[in-house]
């Protein structure tokens, strides 16, 4: 019995002794690098680039070489790309579990970027769905360029012809986290009850309309100065929360998505019907460390023992859902909100925008050269290509 002590001791310590190392080995920031000299003989394009973690200082607008084009892939010239919160976590490599993908120290990958909106350039060779000329939107790492390769099967479809190429880049990962909160997390069916706290985000202006879009009674939550722009994009009922705390109004909600986590799981509890659903898609971004994972832990402490539903939940942005959004803008049911635009060369200034918490809707559109941004989900990721708003998650295919 002494021996297995002995062992269960040496155990726990070699245990504690990993953990110290990589809470070590996260949290440790290496030094920026000089940039490389461009390649010779290559082609070139601007982007944003970053070789260390940090502010928005640590980015820099520089040339680097155009990506090639594989077999499977269509190269997309980027006329528009949307800021989100996924970018200034990356940027920043916080919470520091962020850096078991971006990179130990420093980031592995110093392109940044996601949503994009563009005109296709060239296709690989095995590429039957796209043709130069075509206008796309979709998703990829990187999208802060000029230029963008894609695989053909991946986040990329045809853009409507009744959207410009900000509001598509405005799209995918805002979109694709309220649909799927709303559809596969919420269960949501006609005439329910539905309050999107956070209204007028990124993920919010989205969740309202589609909500809509599924018959539902929609109520949004919002300030005072963004009551307006959320009726206007459908919402049955707005509750300003300066004004009135929908916890203690005495109205209960079929579901509930949240994207800022303003009140406590408790007080969410008294808004919902006994068997309603409360989808966390956002919430706060505090900590160094797991930041918004708080929440979502408690929730699925707090889910069995009560009648309602907590979920947490893993949005994927994927090509079948794109096309379902591209539909419903086509079809006039949903129209992307865009708050500001900047040049390319200016991501740092939109992400201090970004990181200050003003933006309403999705904000920032990228056009290069001049490259503007629009749009911001509120997200942190933990795996390549992640995303959400304040804390969804959306998983990336490579």
């Amino acid at each position: 019995m002494r021996l297995l002590y002995r062992a269960l001791g040496v155990i726990l310590i070699l245990v504690a002794v990993a953990l110290v190392s990589l809470a070590l080995a996260l949290s440790h920031d290496s030094p920026c690098g000089p940039a490389p000299s461009p390649p010779s003989n290559r082609q070139l394009m601007k982007a944003i680039v970053y070789r260390c973690y940090g502010s928005p200082d640590v980015l820099k607008f520089e040339d680097i070489e155009k990506p090639a084009v594989a077999d499977d892939q269509v190269l997309v010239k980027v006329h528009a790309a949307s800021v989100n919160p996924l970018d200034w976590h990356y940027m920043r490599g916080t919470p520091y579990i962020v850096r078991m993908d971006a990179g130990f120290g420093k980031p592995d990958n110093p392109r940044l970027g996601v949503d994009f909106a563009g005109t296709v350039e060239a296709v690989g060779k095995n590429v039957r769905r796209f043709k130069p000329g075509d206008e796309v939107f979709g998703g990829k790492f990187g999208a802060f360029a000029e230029y963008v390769s894609v695989r053909e099967e991946r986040a990329v479809v045809l853009k409507p012809a009744n959207l410009t190429f900000e509001q598509a880049a405005a799209v995918p990962i805002a979109a694709i986290t309220a649909l799927q909160g709303l559809r596969d997390k919420g269960r949501i069916q006609p005439g329910q009850k539905v309050l999107i706290n956070g209204a007028s985000g990124g993920v919010g202006t989205f969740a309202v309309q589609i909500a809509k879009s599924f018959g539902a009674d929609v109520t949004g939550v919002c300030s005072t100065k963004n009551v307006d722009l959320v009726r206007s994009i459908g919402a049955d009922h707005v509750i300003d929360y300066t004004q009135e705390d929908f916890t203690k109004s005495g109205q209960r909600y079929d579901l509930i998505l949240d994207n800022v986590g303003s009140h406590s799981l408790l007080e969410y509890r008294r808004a919902l019907t006994p068997k309603g659903i409360f989808v966390i898609v956002g919430g706060p971004t505090n900590g160094q460390w797991i930041g918004p994972m708080v929440t979502p832990l408690k929730a699925l402490m707090l889910s069995p023992f009560v009648s309602q539903k907590f979920a947490p939940f893993l949005a994927e942005l994927n090509q079948e859902d794109l096309t379902i959004l591209r539909d419903l803008m086509q079809a006039g049911k949903l129209t992307p909100v865009i708050d500001r635009r900047y040049k390319l060369s200016e991501v740092p200034a939109a992400l201090r925008y970004l990181e200050a918490g003003h933006a309403r809707g999705r904000r920032f559109m990228l056009w290069p050269p001049t490259a503007r941004l629009a749009g911001s989900v509120l997200v942190w990721s933990p795996c390549r290509g992640t995303c959400g708003s304040r804390g969804g998650l959306l998983r990336w295919p490579a």
